[in-house]
């Protein structure tokens, strides 16, 4: 284990939570830690949360992030004992939606890099907001997920929203917010909010080994392919200067040490170029 990065010592000794950013290689770990509140997601957590992942955008050392809660939950969702000061008025609520959330979850949305949630606990309101921008959710069998706001009398934002439409679909995400249910992890899988479910005891070797298949891969295709299907995700016809960009990874060592190694039945050595 390396040391913490630095990032993770950004944010205020007085905020009751922090966002803990450390590298193992190429793989980078963001871990929610809120002790004694499950997680729940301060402001200046989700401040340090879109600044982590800006950071981490910007390193093309990286193959993988893998996002998790500290002690036994992701997180239990926006932090509500900042509600009255946070969200006092309209002003402020808007302020809190487009300008506090809105960056963090814009961030992981945008991250080149494959993103892992590695989910356990409580993964509710924010904590599923954030899962949804991964690019993968694996979960264990006692986890639970879902937006119960419905009972504290207000609607998920649409910035926030987007990504849960967009891994369950609006069936789903109506089914979350209207009702307010909590889902098990096998309800929540079969629905398409996980990517797979595991037992308690199996999720850190799941998770490992799910990275371990990322980062043995090319990392531009990584890129390309997250790229590309969040461009079609649009339902919008490609371009054909799009059609140019993409094939030209034609011309790249990646492309050329995959087809090598495989002719040479040897294992590829990847740099990203």
């Amino acid at each position: 284990m390396t040391r913490a990065d630095p990032l993770s010592d950004a944010s205020p000794p007085d905020a009751g939570g922090r966002v803990v950013c450390r590298r193992e290689g190429a793989v980078a770990h963001v871990a929610l830690s809120h002790p004694g509140r499950m997680n729940a997601i301060t402001v200046a957590m989700w401040q340090e949360l879109a600044h982590c992942f800006t950071g981490l955008a910007a390193d093309a050392s990286l193959r993988c992030i893998v996002v998790a809660g500290e002690g036994g939950h992701f997180a239990a969702g926006a932090d509500i004992r900042e509600f009255p000061e946070a969200r006092r008025d309209t002003a402020s609520v808007v302020h809190y939606h487009r300008r506090v959330i809105a960056p963090a979850l814009r961030a992981i949305e945008q991250c080149p890099h494959p993103v892992v949630a590695r989910i356990d606990g409580v993964c509710v309101g924010g904590g599923l907001e954030i899962a949804c921008q991964c690019d993968l959710r694996i979960a264990t069998r006692s986890a639970r997920l879902g937006a119960p706001i419905n009972r504290l009398g207000f609607p998920m934002a649409p910035d926030e929203m987007r990504g849960v439409l967009k891994v369950a679909g609006r069936a789903v995400a109506l089914e979350l917010l209207l009702e307010g249910r909590i889902l098990p992890a096998d309800e929540a899988c079969a629905k398409g909010l996980l990517t797979r479910v595991v037992p308690e005891a199996e999720l850190d070797a799941e998770v490992a080994r799910c990275v371990g298949r990322i980062a043995a891969g090319a990392p531009l295709a990584a890129r390309l392919n997250k790229r590309i299907a969040e461009r079609l995700s649009r339902d919008e016809p490609l371009q054909e200067d799009e059609y140019d960009r993409f094939f030209s990874y034609a011309e790249s060592r990646d492309h050329q040490e995959g087809v090598r190694a495989f002719l040479a039945g040897e294992a590829p050595t990847f740099t990203g170029d």
